[in-house]
């Protein structure tokens, strides 16, 4: 009787195994979506930083025109009324002769 009783009990038990490390959802996959899991939410983590950086330097331009001139300076070359603009040219670095 309590061979019989052992016997299905160490049956139920394999089955259950099997079900943990083999079936449908066993935990290598339950690993591995862990792993997506952590990696999107850093990426997550790095795109809202990044909007969060856009988003100030959006406002700064609506609100604020020095933020704008800084960026038509740096970026298109442009300058206001009455000022002079000069431009540095380094010189060549010279080539040694042979």
């Amino acid at each position: 009787m309590y061979r019989w009783v052992l016997l299905i009990l160490l049956v139920m038990l394999g089955g259950l195994q099997y079900r943990l490390w083999l079936g449908e959802a066993n935990l290598r996959q339950v690993w591995q979506l862990e792993e997506q899991i952590q990696a999107q939410q850093q990426t997550n983590q790095q795109l809202t930083e990044r909007n969060r950086r856009l988003e100030a330097e959006v406002q700064n331009l609506k609100q604020g025109l020095t933020a704008l001139e800084e960026r038509a300076r740096s970026e298109m070359g442009m300058i206001r009324e009455g000022e002079t603009f000069y431009q540095l040219i380094e010189p060549e670095p010279e080539t040694p002769r042979r």
